[in-house]
């Protein structure tokens, strides 16, 4: 199977990616970070492209270029937490091109893309867990993208289209809020829920507990 993998350079990202290539596999991973890119390609056996996830020409030109898919994984994401008086317009926007309309412009130009039976696996974020202060931006780009999530499917009935809650998962992106959080899970225990899922039937939500 083919998989597409963007945001592949994170955490969850590059554990996904080794995870999926240990399954078999055949890859295409996507990110901003061309170093890191080109060594986790290189390591897999994978085909790296570059892309910001931001733009809709970078998204749209990646798919493009990309033979027919069986999976797509979009793992990107940002948080830039800070309270509402401090919303910094940049932080504001990374937030919400990393969390919501990088996904959008995938599922916009991924969709008709996929083999019968494709799957479609978007990080989204449990409510309960970044209804916090500083998280406003986080909080609600996740939120929009559970509403487009379900859309998604009333549109594309043919295609699994499936959120992934993860509990909280030890990566960078802690780094923004000064440490990780206790009983945190390592992201290879994300990567491997998602191979077991993709083995199954397709569903709405994929709730990963430790």
């Amino acid at each position: 199977m083919h998989t597409l993998i963007l945001g592949a350079t994170g955490g969850i990202g590059a554990a996904t990616a080794r995870a999926f290539a240990a399954a078999g596999h055949t890859l295409t991973l996507s990110g901003r970070d061309g170093t890191r890119l080109a060594a986790l390609a290189s390591e897999l056996g994978a085909t790296g492209r570059a892309a910001d996830v931001g733009f809709e020409s970078h998204v749209r030109t990646l798919l493009e270029a990309s033979p027919e898919l069986d999976t797509l994984v979009y793992a990107a994401g940002a948080a830039h937490p800070e309270p509402l008086r401090d919303a910094d317009p940049t932080h504001v926007r990374g937030v919400w091109n990393a969390n919501y309309f990088g996904a959008l412009w995938t599922l916009k130009h991924g969709l008709g893309r996929l083999a019968p039976g494709g799957r479609v696996y978007l990080l989204g974020a449990r409510p309960e867990l970044v209804t916090a202060r500083g998280f406003s931006q986080y909080a609600a780009s996740k939120a929009a993208l559970a509403r487009a999530a379900e859309v998604a499917r009333l549109e594309h009935r043919g295609v699994g289209i499936t959120l992934v809650l993860p509990p909280a998962v030890e990566t960078g992106l802690w780094a923004q809020v000064g440490r990780v959080p206790r009983g945190a899970l390592g992201p290879d225990a994300v990567a491997r829920a998602l191979v077991a899922d993709r083995a199954g039937e397709a569903q709405a939500e994929l709730r990963i507990d430790g």
